[in-house]
């Protein structure tokens, strides 16, 4: 066999390997397309509340509070924003408390303003978002839950969900989003979505 010849059966394996990869990464790309009817969680209400200035994020970014105190400071800098309701306040506040202080806080000082979203610890929706569709339907197995964030919590002691590749962190915050945010109505989901 010549040194550049690669057997059939190393090649075949090979391939499915870059399929599956590729797969995937389009995957990630198409998954919040569509899903604008979840609540925001904590990454996108940052931005959202506190802008996006590299310098002022890297600021708050490097902050060690606890919810409470997030919550105070939030209040103030949205004052009368009327789409800022008490759920809105609490989601935010939660995702600052258990993410923050970030660990390259610095770093982020140093980014484009397009480059922060990327940068922030992933929140409540980008996890349920990445990881509640790929075994049962979003609305059945997910969005119309009732749980408290222990509830949410404990569903990661069941073994098909002890393989999602989440920290305890990531656990964390994705359990006291779902607490604040679920469930959904059946009228709040696009029918698409209601299976």
């Amino acid at each position: 066999m010549s040194p550049r010849a690669t057997p059939v059966a190393v090649r075949r394996p090979r391939m499915w390997l870059v399929a599956g990869a590729a797969l995937a990464a389009a995957g990630a790309a198409l998954a919040q397309q569509g899903m604008e009817f979840i609540p925001d969680g904590g990454r996108t209400l940052a931005l959202e509340i506190f802008g996006d200035d590299p310098e002022r994020l890297a600021e708050l970014a490097a902050r060690d509070l606890e919810a409470a105190d997030w919550r105070e400071m939030i209040a103030e800098e949205a004052g009368e924003d009327e789409e800022l309701d008490e759920t809105r306040i609490a989601t935010l506040a939660s995702y600052l408390a258990i993410n923050f202080p970030v660990e390259a806080a610095a770093e982020l000082a140093e980014m484009e303003a397009e480059a922060l979203p990327d940068a922030l610890p992933r929140d409540g929706k980008d996890l349920a978002v990445r990881h509640c569709q790929s075994c049962h339907g979003l609305f059945s197995g997910y969005l119309s839950h009732d749980r408290d964030a222990t509830g949410w919590t404990q569903t990661f002691s069941a073994p098909f969900h002890q393989e999602i590749p989440m920290s305890d962190i990531e656990i964390e915050t994705f359990a006291n989003y779902s607490e604040l945010n679920m469930p959904l109505s059946i009228e709040d989901v696009p029918p698409a979505w209601r299976f």
